[in-house]
């Protein structure tokens, strides 16, 4: 009969196989054979906003177009009013008429019947590259135009009248685009953009956060020379990106780190890039108010198990190798549930409030937030669902 001491030694051994050969092909990087994981800083604990949303205030947000849309990340409205405008998991761009949800663009030209209806947003992630994936969505006012962001295409352009959206860029000083997310545009029709990173596309976007990988870049586009240009560099998932209201700065959201920088565009600072807040987690997209604030989407608050794999790259690449499917991985890395959070700041980087469904039980999850009409509108890639909440009942 097997001595105890031996079973156990058997039992470490299988174990071990069955993490080190990941048979089942469960391991988050098992078909990434070069990943590598950054280190991440993480800010000292005096930095961090600690304040929270005690009335749970998003809870009493209206759930609109349920079962309607899938992944509605960017939510926006054109000049006139008209809209909402959305980019969803499919690969279109659609618009509510007052009655119903029609297509409006389209961002690849290569779609089919892989495009079509899925159970959930995350179904589509496969066939994006084909279908197309519109994120950050604008609309220039002095031509009507829409501006998009397509993770697969860069970026793109589209009339008034929709259509097939026509491809402006997909690369900067010779380096290909391979995450265009977010955008906005200033009163000279250049538009900056951010590039999450070089390496992982968007389908590989559980492989992108754990990997910390620092190759993330801010873009401009400028519409007269056609030229794209670095102007800013080597930075860990940056994502949304929104102009002041003076246009004399631009914000964009730095993921992994969990805060918002802030690169002078006029002005004796102009091309110089600074820290503009930290927040109290880790963001999505960022937009301008009519007031001039900045309302920015918060995927999760900090958490102590992301805090502590950050700092260790080895560890957590060791943790990534673990024959655990990535979406077990993501959600322990976001504390365990999904959970709703918006931040409202000033122009000068000051917190101003915060708004929470902190146990997800309505609105669940928010990739971008804006402000329309006194009320915000609030998007998400991982539901099916847009989320309004009125600001006067604050």
């Amino acid at each position: 009969m097997a001595h105890p001491a031996q079973l156990l030694a058997a039992l470490i051994l299988l174990v071990s196989l069955y993490i080190g050969l990941d048979p089942f092909h469960h391991s988050t990087i098992h078909d990434f054979p070069n990943f590598v994981a950054f280190p991440v800083e993480v800010p000292s604990s005096d930095l961090v906003p600690v304040v929270k949303d005690a009335e749970n205030l998003l809870t009493r947000s209206e759930i609109l177009f349920r079962d309607q849309l899938q992944g509605p990340e960017s939510v926006t409205f054109d000049y006139n009013g008209k809209g909402p405008y959305t980019g969803v998991a499919d690969g279109r761009v659609l618009v509510w008429d007052g009655t119903e949800w029609k297509e409006f663009a389209v961002t690849s030209p290569n779609r089919s019947e892989l495009c079509n209806y899925k159970p959930n947003p995350r179904s589509y992630m496969p066939n994006e590259h084909i279908c197309g994936r519109p994120l950050g969505l604008r609309f220039d006012k002095n031509t009507g135009d829409m501006y998009i962001a397509d993770a697969y295409f860069g970026l793109l352009k589209v009339g008034p009248e929709g259509g097939l959206a026509t491809q402006l860029t997909a690369e900067a000083e010779g380096v290909p685009t391979r995450f265009a997310n977010d955008l906005d545009i200033d009163s000279e029709g250049n538009v900056y953009f951010s590039d999450s990173s070089t390496i992982y596309q968007r389908r590989n976007f559980m492989q992108l956060v754990f990997s910390g990988d620092p190759s993330g870049r801010v873009l401009k586009y400028d519409p007269v020379t056609k030229q794209t240009t670095v102007i800013a560099r080597n930075i860990q998932f940056p994502n949304g990106v929104t102009l002041s209201k003076d246009g004399s700065f631009l914000v964009f959201a730095e993921g992994p780190v969990g805060r918002l920088n802030r690169h002078w565009l006029k002005g004796e600072k102009a091309g110089t890039t600074e820290l503009f807040a930290m927040l109290p987690g880790h963001p999505d997209n960022v937009r301008t108010s009519e007031a001039g604030t900045f309302w920015v989407a918060i995927h999760c608050r900090r958490h102590w198990y992301s805090a502590y794999i950050s700092t260790r790259p080895l560890l957590r690449h060791l943790i990534m190798k673990l024959p655990i499917p990535s979406f077990y991985q993501y959600i322990t890395y976001i504390g365990g549930r999904l959970q709703a959070m918006v931040a409202e700041y000033s122009p000068q980087g000051e917190l101003i409030r915060v708004l929470e469904d902190i146990d997800g039980k309505v609105v669940r999850a928010v990739s971008e937030v804006d402000e329309h009409e006194g009320k915000l509108w609030m998007g998400s890639v991982l539901m099916n669902f847009i989320a309004v909440y009125d600001l006067g009942s604050s």
